[in-house]
């Protein structure tokens, strides 16, 4: 057999080994409401390819290929416990397992490392939450793309209703079509289909109610059998808490605003200040998809080498609140054509990390360049440290925390040589370390941090009103703190 032969059979063998473990993974969310994870990232619902990619992926932030031979007995072995409802990431499994000296065999390490998910100490499912979006734009329906894919088992978040203006013509049936196929994010994973008699849309089982509303305190969602929800604000038409409190209706317990909030409403940062959230909070803001690109890497230098100062400088992809040829605008040179020019603009991320981080005394100032891609942006922060370090030092450190820290939801981390744009639409972290482009000298580090400023801003979102919901499920094994 010549090598090539070989290296096809190693190839069918890692096929079907992957594809066993696909309805594995599926029962386990179903069942369970268990999200099997490897290195942070979902294995549900991924295709044969897709699970061998996830674990090729792998090498890049761990520094070696973790094969589904490695991580299919953790899988196996997670079927014979008693679960709760929990996050399980088998690539940790696999990591920590092999640097075990004490000899348990893979199922007495599993259940050892994921004992807070079992038995008695395991959490109950609760009744499902509701949610109303409240705009239907960018971030709203990739925000139900992702409140629909992880309805898993029917507990936790359940999308209820989106609350818009009405259009003229066939309203409905184009906002269906508009959450079916996404130009930037591809198609919708389902089936969706239109009841127009009782303004409805059915995806993958979820009945959504479209609202049509001009006015927030006209809406009374206790006649739509809403209860005690999560009202996603994703329009940005208010942010103070004033005008939010507008929303709270009867059937709005809390409101979440997917832009800056101003005045005393709590900036959160998923990952670093949502721990913060005091029970009683009825109105809080997910700030910008800048702020939480930058915030947790800010932490993960600050706490281990200190800042004295910064500046973030984000080139960022253009938005539907620029114009799409020359026209008036009430902003200065957004008015120019967005797919045509770098625009030289405003950014509030820099002042809003005070909010997400207040014991951070360092200054950090900020601006922003618009420039002609429809998504992903990357901000380039330059930190004054206070204390020397060396390029490969840092760079270890960002790898070890996107791999074991409370910020590896967060954080990602990418080593590839040719790494452009692109290649980070549908990334589902705040952001992504380029680890290439990374430059330390002395006391100053420069990251370059990619981001999807749509899909991975409105994962974090998600990630803030399952916090504040009580269906934040923990992960095993437990990162390090």
């Amino acid at each position: 057999m010549t090598v090539n032969d070989d290296s096809f059979t190693q190839w069918k063998t890692r096929e079907r080994i992957a594809e066993s473990m696909i309805p594995i993974i599926g029962k386990l969310q179903r069942d369970r409401d268990v999200t099997v994870l490897l290195h942070s990232r979902s294995l549900v619902n991924k295709s044969v390819v897709g699970l061998l990619k996830t674990h090729r992926f792998a090498r890049q932030i761990a520094g070696a290929e973790l094969s589904v031979t490695e991580t299919l007995p953790f899988l196996e072995a997670l079927t014979a416990l008693d679960l709760g409802p929990s996050q399980i990431d088998i690539g940790m499994l696999a990591t920590t397992y092999r640097a075990d000296d004490r000899g348990l065999s893979v199922a007495e390490f599993t259940a050892e490392a994921v004992a807070g998910a079992t038995g008695e100490r395991k959490i109950e499912r609760g009744a499902p939450r509701d949610v109303v979006l409240y705009g239907f734009g960018r971030i709203g329906r990739l925000v139900a793309r992702l409140l629909i894919e992880k309805a898993g088992s029917g507990n936790g978040l359940r999308l209820r209703a989106v609350v818009v203006r009405r259009g003229s013509g066939q309203d409905i049936v184009k906002r269906a079509s508009l959450l079916r196929r996404d130009s930037i994010h591809g198609p919708f994973q389902g089936t969706i289909t239109v009841d127009e008699a009782r303004e409805r849309i059915l995806a993958n089982g979820h009945e959504i109610q479209v609202i049509y509303c001009d006015d927030p305190t006209t809406v009374d969602y206790t006649e739509y059998g809403i209860r005690d929800a999560v009202l996603i604000d994703n329009t940005g038409r208010w942010r103070d808490r004033e005008g939010l409190s507008k929303h709270l209706r009867p059937g709005i317990a809390k409101v979440v605003l997917t832009a800056p909030g101003k005045g005393d409403i709590p900036n959160i940062v998923h990952g670093v200040n949502h721990e913060t959230i005091k029970p009683d909070e009825r109105i809080l803001s997910c700030a910008s998809c800048t702020t939480n690109a930058i915030v947790p890497p800010l932490k993960a230098m600050a706490d281990e080498y200190g800042v004295l100062r910064g500046h973030v400088e984000t080139v960022h992809s253009f938005t539907n609140d620029q114009n799409l040829l020359d026209n008036y605008h009430g902003s200065d040179r957004r008015g120019r054509s967005a797919p045509l020019n770098m625009v030289i603009t405003e950014t509030g991320a820099a002042s809003a990390v005070a909010k997400a981080l207040p014991d951070l005394d360092a200054k950090i100032t900020g601006s922003s360049i618009r420039v002609p891609v429809p998504d992903v942006s990357i901000a380039i922060l330059n930190l004054r440290l206070a204390r020397e370090a060396t390029r490969a030092e840092v760079l270890d450190h960002l790898r070890e925390v996107s791999l074991t820290s409370p910020l590896k939801r967060q954080i990602d981390f990418v080593s590839t040589p040719d790494a452009v744009s692109s290649d980070f639409i549908g990334s589902r972290h705040a952001s992504i370390v380029d680890a290439g482009a990374t430059k330390v000298e002395g006391d100053n580090a420069i990251l370059y941090l990619w981001y999807d400023n749509e899909f991975g801003y409105s994962c974090q979102v998600v990630r803030v009103v399952q916090h504040v919901s009580g269906v934040e499920y923990p992960t095993y094994p437990a990162p390090a703190a």
